[in-house]
């Protein structure tokens, strides 16, 4: 890839000036367990980890390693992802010092219009219909993306790689505490398809922790390809049976769509976050460049001296964004379509001009995107803006890196758990819904077309050094896959945190106001400071993402990795450094209180021994009110110590702040009202002093 070679060439000029100095890496410190050496693999699932481990033990290199464990994936996890789906395999070759894109997103079949998702009357069909029908699948694209890799890097067949998952689909794997979840929580959508029942069910019940799954379709289907290579997915009996389920399901997909079906080789997208390289996939993905535009917004604060998840800094965060996916939802889309204003959106003349629209007391109620176009050669398409419906998909992720210093990112997928809940009868694998992440309503850059590959989310990434990269990065999660990449890298860059406790340290995920989606352990008062700025928290938490990395220390040959706790996630050296997640504490649900506090109709996050009722009237927990109110920021509880049994009156305390106040005396509900654009919080976020009004 030319343009990027220019890019290393430009960061290896520039290593002479400024050599990075240490021989430690972000990620990376003495407190961890010595390094591997010999390669290293980061993956959502144990047994796909060791498979991966033991092909790079055999001789194999990292994309040898990548096609084995995503075969293996399609066996122990596939409800995530397998050869009805797609994904972008990120590979860095170290001895032609380049990184190559493979873009296997799923494709539209040719016999489509832009109002496949309409109803009679003109209006979208609600996602929970439409994402579970034919019209939702798009043409597979991973057994191609296997080849292509194979082709060009690989040092084993396809043949020996696919082994180890006929033998784990044909004898049978365990289910892991999660896949057992995501059985039981799909299975009125699993039973609506006879032949996905058979194999997730057991006795008319869903399959559970420890039992055994067992695919011999799957095995069958396996088989095939390795005997006739993965182009016997998109020609023969395979492909006859896939375009008649989908057909059988309202689909249009023909026999011709799955042979027509080509991955394309792509420029990755790349920037510097300071001083480091950040390389990641192009479009039809939006994430790497919404990831990229959130890092340069950001690079303009002091990210370190607000601390990791700090209000401060969640509320910078949360606004820049809001800022990128506005700009994400107006122009990234496929761009053999139509053109991406790639280099305006990284323009830092452009980034200034729309870090200025943030405001560092109160959240912007209206966020529109901006015009990089004035900031790079080419003409704006003249298209309108569709909001974005953006249901939380799954995926997986996982990376590689080997001996030689080869590297690959690869998030795959068949979109929602389960995608399309339709599995190929008498050959064992879930078709994806790829084509939901299209716009519904027609007009935008990302409407339904033939031919055309649907915007994407996926965002594996590179992180680099004096022009070679040092870190491969990714997260499953839809939508929210941008916002775990990018902190993930704050984490390590900003926050010098080991890779393990910046994958971690919990997140949020925010792509337009006010809904503010968070993790546990996003601690109730930097919630409260943040709600009082105008964001709107939702009232329970949720996992978000599950980011796995794996890191290479040229300087030592160390490798080291993380993995994420929300799936079994493990890392595995081949010779020393392992590590496999422990299941995370389950969430949990807040006991209800005596009344509710709602401000602007959200309901602030009191608990029940922060809530009293004193002569009927509304009390809350003095320094919880305060922060709440925007009265107070964490800060400064460190000189103001109110004790939990000190309470306000809530009404009263209200009005002073200047909301309008109304008491629900029947419904035990106090709304308080103000004008979101009036919020001026009195808190000087640059040195903490207090301004009074």
């Amino acid at each position: 890839m030319k343009v990027l070679k220019s890019f290393f060439a430009i960061m290896l000029v520039f290593s002479v000036i400024a050599p990075v100095g240490s021989a430690e890496v972000p990620g990376v410190n003495r407190s961890m367990k010595q390094g591997a050496t010999k390669g290293l693999v980061s993956v959502s699932h144990p047994l796909a980890a060791k498979v991966g481990k033991e092909v790079l033990e055999n001789g194999g290199n990292a994309v040898d390693a990548a096609v084995a464990i995503q075969l293996s994936l399609n066996v122990v996890e596939p409800m995530m992802s397998g050869i009805g789906g797609g994904g972008f395999m990120m590979i860095y070759d170290e001895k032609e010092n380049d990184i190559e894109m493979i873009d296997g997103r799923e494709m539209a079949p040719a016999n489509v219009t832009s109002k496949l998702f309409l109803d009679e009357k003109g209006k979208p069909v609600p996602f929970s219909k439409r994402h579970t029908t034919g019209k939702a699948v798009g043409v597979p694209g991973t057994a191609r993306v296997l080849e292509q890799a194979l082709a060009d890097h690989g040092t084993m067949t396809f043949e020996k790689l696919i082994e180890p998952a006929i033998k784990q689909a044909d004898k049978g794997v365990k289910v892991n505490w999660s896949m057992a979840q995501y059985i039981n929580e799909n299975k009125s959508k699993l039973k609506n398809n006879k032949a996905a029942s058979e194999i997730f069910f057991q006795n008319g019940e869903p399959l559970e922790e420890g039992d055994l799954l067992l695919q011999k379709d799957l095995a069958k289907t396996f088989r095939i390809l390795q005997e006739d290579g993965p182009a016997a997915f998109y020609e023969g009996d395979i492909a006859k049976a896939l375009a008649e389920e989908v057909q059988a399901k309202e689909g249009t997909m023909t026999e011709e769509d799955l042979k027509n079906y080509t991955v394309k080789k792509r420029e990755p997208v790349a920037t510097t976050y300071r001083g480091y390289d950040v390389i990641s996939a192009a479009p039809p993905s939006s994430g790497g460049l919404t990831v990229l535009q959130i890092l340069k917004l950001m690079e303009g604060y002091d990210v370190k001296k607000m601390g990791a998840n700090s209000p401060q800094y969640l509320h910078y965060l949360t606004e820049a964004m809001h800022l990128a996916y506005a700009d994400r939802a107006a122009y990234m889309a496929d761009e053999d379509f139509y053109s991406v204003p790639k280099e305006g959106l990284l323009n830092e003349e452009y980034l200034k001009e729309r870090r200025k629209l943030i405001n560092k007391n109160r959240s912007i109620p209206e966020v529109k995107e901006g015009d990089p176009w004035k900031y790079q050669e080419g003409e704006k398409e003249k298209k309108k803006v569709v909001k974005e419906e953006t249901p939380i998909g799954q995926t997986t992720h996982f990376s590689v890196v080997d001996k030689w210093g080869n590297m690959v990112s690869y998030t795959t997928t068949i979109e929602q758990v389960f995608g399309s809940g339709i599995m190929v009868p008498g050959y064992g694998f879930m078709l994806n819904n790829e084509m939901t992440d299209f716009d519904a309503t027609p007009g935008g850059v990302n409407e339904v077309e033939p031919g055309k590959r649907p915007r994407s989310s996926m965002s594996p990434t590179f992180l680099g050094k004096d022009g070679k990269p040092f870190m491969a990065i990714g997260s499953p999660g839809g939508p929210t896959i941008i916002a775990s990449v990018a902190e993930t890298i704050m984490n390590v860059v900003d926050h010098d945190m080991p890779i393990q406790e910046a994958i971690l340290t919990p997140r949020i995920y925010s792509a337009a106001y006010p809904t503010v989606r968070w993790e546990p352990d996003i601690d109730q008062n930097t919630r409260l400071e943040l709600m009082a700025k105008g964001h709107a928290f939702e009232e329970t938490a949720q996992h978000i993402g599950n980011v796995q990395a794996a890191i290479l220390n040229r300087e030592t040959g160390k490798m080291y990795g993380g993995a994420d706790n929300t799936r079994e996630g493990t890392v595995l050296g081949v010779d020393r450094f392992s590590y496999k997640a422990k299941q995370p504490k389950p969430i949990q649900e807040q006991k209800e209180g005596p009344f509710t506090v709602k401000v602007n109709n959200v309901e602030y996050p009191y608990t029940h021994d922060q809530l009293k009722l004193i002569d009927g009237k509304p009390y809350v927990q003095a320094d919880k009110l305060l922060l709440g109110l925007g009265l107070l920021k964490t800060s400064d509880l460190k000189m103001y110590k109110p004790t939990k049994h000190s309470y306000l009156p809530a009404a009263t305390t209200a009005v002073g702040a200047g909301f309008e106040v109304e008491w629900d005396e029947e419904k035990k509900e106090l709304s308080l009202e103000r004008d979101p654009v009036e919020i001026d919080n009195p808190i000087d976020d640059e040195d903490g002093d207090i301004i009074t009004n």
